[in-house]
């Protein structure tokens, strides 16, 4: 049965707290062959990106904190790190959110799979992420509205790519699903990033104190290896969260929309997208 021994990556039942957490990396390390370096391009592109906006806020590695008299340029860099965690976490939800798909089918999807382009939907998708980008910008921008935005988020890819709805309806059923039950998929999607935010800080910080305390980083090369450090740690915490974003949603849609019990029900042969269609 695919809902049934430890291993399973996605029971078909709703789910605790923990198990979404361990499901969610049991997912990753199914797929890590296709997300993490997909991941990792995406962590270096980001990296580069947020190099000048650094250099202009004064802030030095390995934690990047403020520096004294720089707060408009610090903020505008928390924004634009807020940003690009948004727009990558939801490009990364397309092959994640199909990857789950395969797995709640009781199957492990093929690489071949994942990166293939016919019916993944990926202009929808990268349109959706450019918008993910934008609202958790203006957010950050906002200070403690970045809660809010990243809590509602979380099911705007995976809707569009396993449930199929429309893009205009993408952002609506989103935050609809994560309003359920008291905010619950919202907050368990805010646990799993501040659980990778205190890893991500405590290796990446390590790592570099490490390295610095064996005297391993030359005079000059602080900056290059903390952008490294941060690059290696969210090789993999940014995949962690996108398929975190894709269990969640099935298991969302499980507690609230019976899917568990359709699936129970469904024929043998009724197609994938039909299966798991939401209802509209």
């Amino acid at each position: 049965m695919p809902d049934a021994g430890p291993t399973v990556v996605l029971p078909r039942r709703p789910l605790t707290v923990g198990e979404l957490l361990d499901s969610a990396v049991l997912l990753l390390r199914e797929q890590a062959v296709v997300l993490v370096p997909i991941g990792a391009a995406l962590a270096v592109g980001e990296q580069l990106l947020l190099a000048p906006l650094r250099v202009a806020a004064h802030v030095e590695p390995p934690i990047w904190w403020y520096a004294e008299g720089q707060l408009a340029a610090y903020w505008l860099l928390l924004a634009v790190g807020a940003a690009t965690e948004g727009l990558i976490i939801a490009l990364l939800g397309n092959p994640a959110a199909r990857a789950a798909r395969a797995a709640l089918l009781g199957r492990t999807a093929r690489a071949g799979e994942l990166l293939r382009p016919a019916g993944a939907r990926w202009p929808a998708t990268l349109l959706l992420a450019l918008v993910a980008g934008a609202v958790m910008f203006t957010a950050a921008l906002c200070g403690p509205a970045w809660f809010v935005g990243f809590a509602l988020l979380g099911a705007a890819v995976p809707a569009l790519v396993v449930d199929g709805t429309s893009l205009p309806r993408v952002l609506p059923r989103a935050v609809a699903l994560a309003a359920r039950g008291g905010l619950r998929a919202g907050l368990v999607r805010l646990l799993g990033y501040v659980g990778w935010w205190i890893l991500r800080v405590g290796l990446a910080t390590g790592l570099i104190f490490g390295l610095s305390g064996l005297d391993l980083v030359p005079a000059g090369w602080a900056v290059p290896v903390a952008m490294v450090s941060w690059a290696a740690v969210n090789t993999v915490a940014y995949p962690a969260l996108a398929c975190l974003d894709a269990v969640l949603h099935l298991e969302t849609r499980m507690r609230t929309e019976g899917l568990d019990i359709r699936l129970a029900r469904a024929r043998p042969r009724t197609p994938d997208g039909v299966l798991l269609a939401a209802d509209r």
